[in-house]
């Protein structure tokens, strides 16, 4: 690996959900503000045997059958015989044959109900073909992307260079890490993770030369939204003064919204189904996939090219009596403009929630979708939410009274918005929220490259990393929590009330450590311990080692469970060692927390990416305090650990030994001694 002061370019990777985008400055040509950056040509498939350089890798993965093509169709500049395909010849074979293609791999890293590092893609896919999980296909994307800059650079491999890689503002850290370890899997252990409505901020500043501080204001709030193609991405950027410069700071960001061009390409499916259906002819469940995929394409087409009024869509068919074996059709542009203007953008009340049904206790395997598709909806719930988000800034501030937080200042990211027409709705739905409120009209900050601006943006990030430019100041995005089961009576039918106990403040900077919080926990040496962890991005004032008693459902959230289990090496199997927790938000921009040990600060990682099962809808009570690691709480009037244990036992049935069945065996004073230690610290202590 060389030095620092040896690394030419400062790189930038959009892994996005529909197509991901690499670009590049060159370090020597860079001063202050003025950073030239280019989108890379990255070499792919756009037909068999047919390899030509795009701007943007659409992010499929293609699963071919064995027969399906020849090794010569297969064959990139740097590898012979590939046996998967990414990129635009894997989006159009699997338009065609949609049980073999991987598609939104992004958005299964952050579904807490299955374990991304699980084969089960394609979802719907026969026994007979193949699958890879979701981990496997974006890292075949980071490997693709990697090989074909090296391929492009051969005197300066992307593993030598600066390299930011986004994530969408809303993931969580789990997601976050799975996304840092496919980096390092492909070699890119230097990767650093930026959110990406930042990063189109960033592109915004870049493109404008050094213009930007005449077009934003001390004062100002800009609103990013950002819809991409599998997630509705909204964050708040304050702009502030310090000795005389224009300061910027992420006050917000929202949650996790998986709405986006996926969403949109299958309502408009559905718009030329109903077609095919009046003219007689009917559609397999198959041939709806294709057809997504068919009018994702001429939706492209109509929002780039504003003189397009219609484009074909052909649905391929089995049966043998149509012409061709296929169906044609069209999606026009006033089918486009009217069914995302009507479903996806509406106008709506500022104090207008989005919809939530409950799920149904039978669902198959797939992306928990936003139940609601009004982007502007869920727009609205983020600002009125957010009202108290520069509360703490002394030059930014919202009038009292105020329904929600003032956007002064909008830029839009996502190709979605290249029809001026959905720009100008957004516009018009925030301005019309501010007239309600009797403040100031939105502008929109125009110059944004809606296609590249995410990677753009990255590449100006990792050199502005460097010292130039300027940096948007943000930190964790939440604060995280981990449930702490309270230690009352049990009453039946009521499970026991949840205490949070908070581990990571909200803003946290990088290469930061939070002190650690004043409770201790036993942990068991080789017996795994799950804890169940929360995030708020809304209440920002809670310090680390706070305990929540009460909290709305709209405050905090539910994540994937965490799990710790404390190596053998050292310790007896079964010693209890009294431990804290501790939070680290790292320079890679990942939250790290490690539990340490009391007596000899040992350090031990505890994991994110604990999935595989639904979570509850609201907080409950594990069915077992010690498996599932929600430990009870101390308090002074707690009796001691003897008359607890008795307690326990008189309230639970005694289990009957069967017939034939060897008595329980006395308990050794060891195993007593044991026993009594581990219930010393169920539950913990101050």
């Amino acid at each position: 690996m060389s030095d620092q002061n040896d690394k030419r370019y400062a790189v930038g990777i959009d892994l996005g959900t529909t197509n991901s985008v690499v670009a590049w400055t060159d370090l020597e040509k860079c001063d202050r503000d003025l950073a030239p950056v280019e989108p890379m040509g990255i070499p792919q498939l756009i037909a068999p045997g047919e390899v030509e350089e795009r701007r943007q890798l659409p992010s499929f993965l293609y699963l071919p059958h064995p027969d399906e093509l020849r090794p010569e169709d297969r064959v990139l500049p740097w590898r012979e015989n590939v046996e998967h395909i990414v990129g635009v010849l894997a989006r159009e074979l699997g338009s065609k044959t949609p049980i073999r293609l991987v598609s939104s791999a992004k958005s299964w890293l952050c579904h807490a109900g299955v374990n991304p590092k699980e084969a089960f893609l394609p979802i719907e896919a026969p026994e007979e073909v193949p699958r890879v999980s979701p981990y496997q296909a974006s890292l075949e994307y980071l490997q693709h992307m990697r090989d074909a800059w090296n391929h492009l650079h051969p005197d300066a491999p992307l593993e030598e260079q600066h390299l930011v890689l986004t994530v969408p503002a809303s993931f969580d850290p789990a997601a976050r890490e799975l996304t840092a370890e496919a980096a390092r899997e492909a070699g890119l252990a230097q990767a650093v993770l930026l959110e990406e409505p930042q990063a189109a901020l960033y592109s915004w500043i870049q493109l404008s030369e050094g213009q930007w501080r005449e077009k934003v204001h001390v004062g100002d709030i800009i609103l990013v939204v950002d819809v991409g193609g599998g997630t509705t991405d909204l964050s708040l950027i304050a702009v502030t003064e310090e000795d005389g410069n224009l300061q910027l700071e992420r006050v917000a960001v929202g949650d996790h919204i998986l709405l986006g061009g996926d969403n949109m390409d299958l309502a408009l499916a559905y718009v030329v189904k109903m077609k095919l259906e009046q003219e007689g002819k009917r559609l397999d469940p198959w041939q709806i996939h294709a057809l997504t995929h068919g009018c994702r394409e001429a939706k492209e087409k109509l929002l780039a090219d504003p003189e397009l009024q219609a484009v074909p869509v052909v649905v391929p068919s089995r049966g043998s009596k149509l012409i061709g074996g296929t169906l044609r059709t069209e999606l026009t542009r006033e089918e486009v403009q009217r069914t995302l203007i009507d479903g996806f953008f509406p106008i709506v009340s500022i104090d207008e929630k989005p919809v939530s049904r409950p799920r149904t206790g039978l669902t198959t395997l797939g992306l928990p979708y936003a139940q609601d598709a009004r982007i502007t909806v869920h727009l609205a719930h983020f600002l009125t939410r957010q009202v108290g988000a520069v509360d703490e800034l002394k030059d930014v501030s919202v009038p009292e009274g105020a329904r929600f937080i003032h956007p002064s200042a909008i830029l839009l990211n996502g190709g979605v918005f290249k029809a001026d027409i959905l720009a100008q709705r957004v516009l018009e739905a925030v301005n019309h929220w501010l007239q309600t409120d009797g403040a100031p009209e939105a502008r929109l900050l125009e110059g944004a490259d809606l296609d590249l601006a995410v990677a753009r943006g990255a590449a100006y990030y990792s050199y502005v990393r460097l010292g130039g430019g300027v940096r948007i100041r943000g930190g964790t995005a939440a604060t995280y929590y981990v449930g702490v089961e309270s230690a009352m009576p049990a009453v039946p039918g009521f499970p026991p009330p949840i205490r949070l106990l908070c581990v990571a403040p909200f803003g946290m900077e990088e290469g930061t450590e939070a002190p650690l919080p004043p409770y201790e926990f036993g942990l068991v040496v080789g017996e795994p311990v799950r804890f169940r962890f929360f995030a708020s991005t809304v209440r920002r004032d809670d310090p680390v080692g706070a305990l929540i008693d009460q909290w709305s459902e709209d405050e905090i959230q539910e994540l994937a469970e965490i799990e710790i289990t404390l190596p053998p090496e050292n310790r007896k199997p079964g010693e209890v060692v009294p431990v804290n927790l501790v939070a680290t938000y790292t320079e890679v921009g990942t939250l790290r927390l490690e539990a340490v040990a009391k007596d000899t600060g040992e350090r031990w990682k505890i994991e994110f990416d604990v999935r595989g099962q639904e979570l509850p809808a609201q907080p409950q009570a594990p069915e077992s305090p010690v498996s599932e690691a929600v430990i009870a709480e101390a308090v002074e009037e707690t009796p001691p650990a003897e008359s607890e244990s008795e307690e326990t036992a008189a309230e639970t049935p005694a289990e009957e030994t069967p017939a034939g069945a060897a008595p329980p065996r006395e308990e050794t004073a060891e195993e007593r001694e044991e026993r009594e230690r581990k219930a010393g610290f169920w539950p913990f202590k101050k």
